[in-house]
């Protein structure tokens, strides 16, 4: 499978590593190419903030993301978090050793944060940027703060927990990739199900990110719109195959046509059909 797929766990752990544990394997078990976290405090968001106290039971302490970091190796998926702030950037690269980073699409008026994770390119090699609520114009002013990053990808996205059909818009994905060719492109994905992710792929994605979770009707915004391991597994299969159906852009016989063509092109007779 060519298409990087990020199980999104986020905040989906409810702050019990045993039930984090199990979501890194199961997602490993399942295909997913990367298992993705958030760094953050509570504080960070001010304690006035309406979400601080259950950002304080979903908060990822610094010995949990070196676990985590460790699991995702044993299961052979890579471990990948969201950065908030420079201060967690510095953990994730200095202190984690990442070389790649996840930028929410809160983040991409934060000039500052982004001038930052730039400025750690000799590190910091890949950037996945989502781009829900942005305009192209901020798009384009984000770009120009991350012009280091080799490896820039340019994620879709609708900020709207779970996203209703009528607002996934994946052809603004193609949008974006028309006014940015020289970036990958991708889907963060909040819709129901995982139809979107596959049209999304058909699109032309290079990356996909899902929350993940282990029932859609647990509580919290992060779950209507996840996928649960069943799911992510048929995502993967059906990726799949969706890319060996997707072939090549170039128009021609394949070999398995020339075997008709010599009876299927003969001259044919005009009879009556009387």
């Amino acid at each position: 499978m060519k298409t990087i797929v990020i199980a999104e766990i986020g905040e989906n752990h409810y702050g019990c590593w045993d039930v984090c544990r199990g979501m890194v394997e199961e997602a490993a078990a399942n295909g997913a190419t990367i298992a993705k976290f958030q760094t953050y405090t509570a504080d960070q968001f001010g304690k006035d903030h309406q979400w601080h106290e259950w950002f304080q039971g979903v908060e990822m302490p610094p010995e949990v993301h070196s676990e985590m970091q460790a699991l995702c190796k044993e299961k052979g998926i890579e471990f990948l978090s969201s950065t908030f702030t420079v201060r967690s950037t510095v953990f994730l690269v200095d202190k984690m050793g990442l070389d790649s980073l996840k930028l929410a699409s809160s983040r991409i008026v934060h000039l500052d944060l982004l001038d930052y994770v730039n400025s750690r390119a000799d590190q910091v090699k890949t950037v996945y940027l989502s781009t829900g609520g942005s305009t192209l114009g901020e798009i384009r002013e984000a770009v120009k703060h991350l012009q280091r990053i080799e490896n820039l990808y340019l994620l879709h996205c609708v900020s709207q927990y779970p996203t209703d059909d009528a607002n996934v818009n994946l052809r603004a994905m193609r949008t974006i990739k028309d006014e940015f060719p020289e970036y990958g492109i991708g889907y963060s994905d909040h819709s129901r199900g995982i139809e979107a992710c596959l049209a999304a792929v058909a699109l032309g994605a290079d990356v996909l990110e899902k929350h993940f979770t282990y029932h859609t009707r647990m509580p919290g915004d992060d779950h209507a719109g996840a996928m649960t391991p069943e799911m992510l597994g048929e995502l993967v299969r059906q990726i799949t195959r969706l890319e060996v159906m997707l072939g090549s852009s170039e128009k021609c016989p394949v070999p398995d046509e020339q075997k008709a063509l010599s009876a299927l092109r003969v001259k044919l007779h005009e009879v009556d059909f009387e």
